[in-house]
């Protein structure tokens, strides 16, 4: 019992994060969190791969990479304008973002990944 409490007192926290302040002008940050949320709203629960390849289909000039993609999406998460849910597929896991009013169980199915497996040997 002694071990246990002092392998907990051992433990560290997890850091605190500091708010996201975004580097670019406040009317393309706008621009730009709104073309993301309208293309998550109309496609339903999506990826980061996904999210990525419909704004690039927009074609938004203010966004310039993926990663300024994901950090605008981090502070949209921190503004809880979407959220991120998790969809268990067996033994892996996808990490979805959707809107808040989205409820994630009337959202359309994403296709299940087929497992190659092969046939059992003789």
């Amino acid at each position: 019992m002694f071990a246990t409490a002092a392998r907990w007192a051992a433990k560290k926290g997890k850091p605190k994060m500091a708010p996201i302040e975004l580097t670019t002008a406040p009317d393309q940050a706008q621009s730009i969190t709104r073309t993301i949320f309208d293309v998550v709203k109309e496609h339903g629960p999506l990826t980061i791969s996904d999210v990525w390849e419909h704004v690039k289909d927009v074609g938004l000039r203010g966004l310039t990479s993926k990663r300024q993609m994901k950090i605008m999406l981090r502070w949209m998460r921190e503004k809880q304008k979407l959220r991120l849910i998790c969809d268990h597929d067996g033994p892996h896991k996808q990490f979805l973002y959707t809107t808040w009013f989205t409820n994630p169980k009337n959202a359309p199915q994403r296709p299940k990944r087929e497992l190659s497996r092969e046939p059992p040997k003789p």
